[in-house]
C-alpha cells in the first residue's frame, strides 16, 4: 500500500511540474476498461498523454525502463479511445514519460515524445 501512495505522490509532483511548464491538465488517472493514462495534458495545440514512473532509488533500474512495449501499446490504445470519444482524432498528440526518482520536483526527468 505504501508504494501506491508513493506513486500517487510522484504523479502529483509530475502534475505540478507540468502546470509550472505551462501545460493545461485535462485529466489525472484517466481510466477506461482497457487501461489507464496517468496524466492527459495540453500544450499549445497538442494533447499530451503522460506516463509517470516513480521510484525511491535507481537500485532496480531507471524508472523509465518500466515503460515496456506492452505498457506503451496499452497507453496508445487508451489514448486512441480518448481521442475518439472526444472527437479529437485530427488533433496533434504525443506520448511523454516522466520519471520521478525521489520525492521532490528536483528529481523529475521529463522525456517528450518518449514513444
Amino acid at each position: 500500500m505504501e508504494h501506491i501512495l508513493f506513486g500517487k505522490k510522484g504523479e502529483a509532483l509530475a502534475t505540478t511540474y507540468l502546470k509550472n511548464k505551462g501545460y493545461k491538465i485535462i485529466a489525472n488517472n484517466y481510466k477506461t476498461k482497457i487501461g489507464e493514462i496517468d496524466i492527459i495534458a495540453q500544450i499549445d495545440n497538442t494533447i499530451v498523454f503522460v506516463e509517470v514512473k516513480t521510484r525511491t532509488s535507481s537500485a532496480f533500474g531507471d524508472p523509465l525502463e518500466a515503460i515496456n512495449y506492452q505498457k506503451q501499446r496499452k497507453i496508445r490504445n487508451v489514448a486512441t479511445y480518448y481521442l475518439k470519444s472526444k472527437g479529437l482524432l485530427d488533433t496533434n498528440c504525443r506520448f511523454d514519460a516522466i520519471a520521478v526518482l525521489g520525492d521532490d520536483e528536483a528529481s523529475i526527468r521529463h522525456i517528450e515524445n518518449a514513444f
